[in-house]
């Protein structure tokens, strides 16, 4: 259960940094007010997943997870460049992802 409540924190910080691109440098109402919105949603989901979870694991899955995930939709949906380099790093971050699940309990 502790990894699905930090799967769905991990969903709104994503949400929260695609609202950010929408923003437009808080010019544009709606998308600045997500931001505020998906990321507290997101640091209110970490804190009950912290009364679960190590906080060096679940902070660590927490960012590089959204990290990943955000290069991958900027990738896929914003067409930005890619290299073997990038998809390496990534490859790298989901490795040390799983890493650190199979590390704790």
């Amino acid at each position: 259960m502790k990894w699905l409540i930090l799967a769905i924190g991990i969903i709104f910080e994503v949400l929260g940094t695609i609202s950010m691109k929408y923003a437009d440098g808080f010019t544009k109402l709606v998308p600045s007010i997500l931001v505020f919105l998906f990321y507290g949603i997101s640091l209110a989901v970490l804190v009950f997943v912290l009364e679960k979870m190590e906080v060096s694991i679940a902070y660590a899955i927490w960012a590089s997870a959204g990290t990943a995930l955000i290069a991958i939709i900027g990738i896929m949906f914003y067409h930005e460049h890619v290299s073997l380099l990038k998809l390496v790093s990534i490859g790298l971050i989901i490795l040390g992802i799983l890493g650190l699940e199979l590390s704790s309990d």
